[in-house]
């Protein structure tokens, strides 16, 4: 009854994981534009209340609207960094479990240890999480394999081996997934950066080549949208690339304690089974 539930909550979230993006990523990009025209196009932080002239002095808001149209989508990714980073840490939270990872493989090694297989079962069951969830389904097994009749020791051992990979399998989709939109971001963001970087610096040699007196509204224009761009898409990007990492590093450490339980899991087999 319990695996039923569990089984039932865990499609329902990774269901859910599966249409987040497309309900996170618009929804990032509407509100990118409604902060960009409503909040930094205020009238009020620029010269006579008209955005169209050059924004008050020291006001940042009015500068960040200057540097044009790129913008918005800047800001959109920027959000989307920040949320596929909070989507992150939560879902990893969850399947770390709820205590730490490292005394729950110690504990688990015990109770192998003392060959209570029921131990370490409720150790997962306490534990939870995919590295718990993998753990259980080769404990399980374990415990079938030792009152299956018929088989050779080597052929059960196989049996848990697989039993744990194909756990291993079902669970790591749901860690990795929606790195690869931080990958995207910590790539795609820069490029951004640089086209609008590139727009702002043509406006202002346009506005430098004109007839008589530089147009020092647009010379201003320009390089306020080639420095606002390289800083906004280069602020994300850098974001995107170490929030990637860190995740990279957390389920290569998961990845390796399950690697790990499961090895202790067959050594034990193997070594009170003939």
């Amino acid at each position: 009854m319990t695996a039923a539930k569990n089984t039932s909550a865990k499609k329902q979230q990774m269901g859910f994981s599966a249409i987040f993006p497309y309900i996170a990523i618009p929804l990032c990009f509407v509100l990118s534009t409604i902060i960009y025209k409503y909040v930094f196009g205020d009238p009020s932080h620029f010269v006579d209340g008209d955005p169209n002239k050059d924004p008050l002095p020291g006001d940042y808001f009015g500068t960040i609207y200057k540097g044009g149209w790129v913008v918005p989508i800047l800001l959109g990714m920027a959000f989307m960094a920040i949320v596929f980073v909070l989507e992150r840490f939560i879902t990893l939270s969850k399947a770390a479990g709820k205590g730490r990872v490292d005394d729950f493989v110690r504990a688990v090694k015990s109770a192998l240890d003392r060959n209570d297989i029921q131990a370490a079962i409720a150790a997962c069951d306490k534990q939870k999480g995919s590295v718990a969830n993998v753990v259980r389904a080769g404990l399980v097994k374990y415990d079938e394999m030792t009152r299956v009749t018929g088989m050779e020791k080597d052929e059960k051992i196989v049996a848990i081996q697989k039993e744990i990979e194909e756990a291993t399998t079902l669970e790591l989709p749901m860690l990795e997934r929606n790195l690869n939109i931080l990958a995207t971001l910590a790539s795609v963001a820069t490029l951004i950066g640089l086209f609008g970087t590139v727009l702002g610096m043509i406006r202002a040699f346009a506005a430098l080549s004109t007839a008589g007196a530089p147009d020092s509204t647009q010379l201003a224009m320009g390089i306020s949208e080639a420095l606002i761009n390289t800083a906004l898409g280069i602020g994300t990007s850098a974001i995107a690339i170490i929030m990637y990492n860190f995740f990279t590093a957390r389920i290569d450490a998961m990845t390796y304690r399950i690697d790990e339980a499961g090895y202790s899991l067959t050594q034990t087999f193997a070594a009170t089974q003939h």
